[in-house]
């Protein structure tokens, strides 16, 4: 991980690991001019609106994308207790709303709860009522909001604070992004940062870039800062494929043997009886052979794109109800699981919000 040098002010020594450091040769520190911040610059604000807080992360619980609730909570889904205690639970509260299709879910949350603004100020929030009043403030899906969440500081990250005589007033190491965040809102006009260069970033793709100087940093933010959806919608199954790559499907679905139909519904009709005891095999070659009762059908499927757009194409002949360009949905290996289904795999696809196309095996190894 790299070493960062970012913001502060004397009054974060409440949140933040604070060295003083001041001395008579601090004096005479002239900090590199490629190496300063200044307050209330187009920089510093960039810098702030990277390190907010995201409100849309935890929309699977409530749809609001201004604010997050503060965990840990519980919540009531379909019968089914739960305490959310990190972000990672949320994939169990998503494993109880995908378990049935025709299910009205509803996330029954138990209060009172806090709830934290992008700017990190908290309110308790004591009713559904009083939530729903908050959220109602909050703008739609997809609208443009403040917090930039296509890159990530990665931490710890440490700056100095200079001021106009150039005098190092302190030096600070921040580990989060509420640290970093609170830093740079409390800097005076009459303070200069300076940055313990090189740092490093997270772009959406999952890749580190290291910066060398605050120019780099203007960049970077400029070229990806919107460089990604930022998922501010209500669909938490949406981003089930962010790092799929059609290399992945081809080798999971080659890899196993006689996958089976398991969900089929097209038009609002549940198509998957008529598909019982239908065996599908797909090879390297792109091709595919149903078999069933006796007879064998051969056809293609091809794939293509990355992510949560990867469409895969299927043309076999007599198999209307499939034939179609499909998007890629999940890819789901539930082989740690300890249960009589530990080599179950799931890949599924959807055209729109009303088709859906799901394969299933048991026999992947």
């Amino acid at each position: 991980m790299k070493t960062i040098k970012p913001y502060l002010f004397a009054l974060l020594g409440l949140f933040l690991t604070m060295t003083s450091c001041r001395t008579e040769d601090d004096l005479s520190i002239d900090p590199p001019a490629e190496s300063t911040l200044q307050a209330n610059s187009t920089l510093t604000n960039q810098i702030q609106r990277v390190a907010m807080n995201d409100g849309s992360v935890d929309n699977i619980v409530y749809n609001a994308n201004c604010f997050t609730i503060q965990l840990p909570i519980t919540v009531t889904i379909n019968g089914t207790e739960l305490t959310i205690t990190n972000i990672n639970d949320y994939d169990d509260l998503e494993d109880i709303l995908d378990e049935f299709d025709d299910d009205d879910d509803n996330v029954v949350i138990d209060f009172p709860i806090t709830i934290i603004f992008a700017d990190y100020s908290e309110v308790q929030i004591n009713s559904l009522d009083q939530l729903e009043d908050y959220a109602d403030d909050c703008n739609d899906e997809n609208e443009f909001d403040d917090d930039i969440e296509c890159l990530d500081f990665v931490y710890p990250i440490t700056a100095s604070i200079f001021n106009t005589n150039n005098e190092v007033i302190e030096t600070l190491t921040f580990t989060n992004d509420y640290d970093l965040y609170e830093f740079i809102d409390d800097i005076d006009e009459d303070d200069l940062i300076g940055f313990e260069f090189p740092i490093s970033i997270v772009i959406a793709n999952g890749n580190v870039i290291v910066i060398n100087n605050f120019n780099e940093l203007d960049d970077a933010i400029d070229d990806f800062g919107d460089d990604c959806d930022e998922d501010d919608d209500y669909d938490y199954d949406d981003d089930d494929c962010t790092n799929c790559t059609p290399s992945q499907l081809e080798s999971i679905l080659t890899a196993c043997s006689d996958w089976h139909i398991d969900e089929l519904e097209r038009n609002d009709n549940d198509l998957e009886d008529n598909y019982t005891g239908y065996l599908f095999n797909f090879f390297a070659d792109n091709t595919v052979t149903v078999s069933w009762t006796g007879n064998t059908a051969n056809g293609t499927w091809t794939t293509s794109e990355t992510g949560n757009n990867i469409t895969v194409t299927f043309d076999i002949p007599g198999f209307d109800d499939i034939n179609d360009t499909w998007i890629l949905h999940e890819i789901d290996n539930d082989d740690d699981d300890d249960d009589d289904d530990d080599n179950e795999t799931e890949v599924s696809f959807e055209i729109g919000e009303d088709d859906e196309l799901e394969f299933k095996n048991n026999n992947c190894n």
